[in-house]
This record gives C-alpha cells, structure tokens and sequence, in this order.
C-alpha cells in the first residue's frame, strides 16, 4: 500500500515518474511511491506538467488542484491534491484515496 499522508483538504504521495514511455499509465507501485510512465521526454518540465495533467484526468479532477511540491527536477516526486473541504470534496478526497491505495 502506497502511504498517503492526508489533511483536511489535501492528500500528499509520492510518485515515481518514468519518462519516455510509449504511454501514458499508472504500473503499480514501485516501493512506497506510485509508478507513473509518461509518453513526455524530462526537459523544460514537460514530464512535470504531464505528469499533473495524467494524474488530473486520471483521478478525474481539475488540474489545478494537482501540484508536484518537490522533486521537480528528480524521478522521485511529491505530489499534493487539494481538495474543498465541502461535502463533496471530502468524498473527492476519499475517493482518491482509495485509488491511490488500490496500487
């Protein structure tokens, strides 16, 4: 299980970010961090931006919601989502937590 370290209104995991990949998809998990192939090649943040906008789509939320708090520049990164602290967003919150943990 993928540890995830959560607060009222964010959900913080680790990502293990595989550029250069004929696809775009989550593999599993890959240690304690999630296991992320992108078709992007690692110059200019063009793996970091399509790493958020994968992870957007794939945990059907807005991107904005969606920040690589450290690792910019390495494989191993730190992803945060924010979530509303509504109803609706802590369900959201829930909900990914659950996917993130089904790796």
């Amino acid at each position: 299980m993928i540890p995830v370290k959560e607060t009222s209104g964010s959900l913080e995991f680790k990502v293990l970010a595989v550029p250069r990949s004929s696809k775009n998809q989550i593999v599993g998990r890959h240690g304690d961090a999630l296991k992320v192939k992108l078709k992007a090649p690692p110059v200019d943040g063009a793996a970091n931006k399509m790493c958020v906008s994968f992870l957007a789509k794939t945990f059907q939320m807005p991107k904005t919601d969606l920040e690589i708090i450290s690792g910019q520049s390495s494989r191993q990164k730190q992803v945060m989502a924010r979530f509303s602290t509504d109803k609706q967003g802590k369900e959201n919150q829930a909900r990914i937590k659950a996917l993130i943990a089904d790796y």
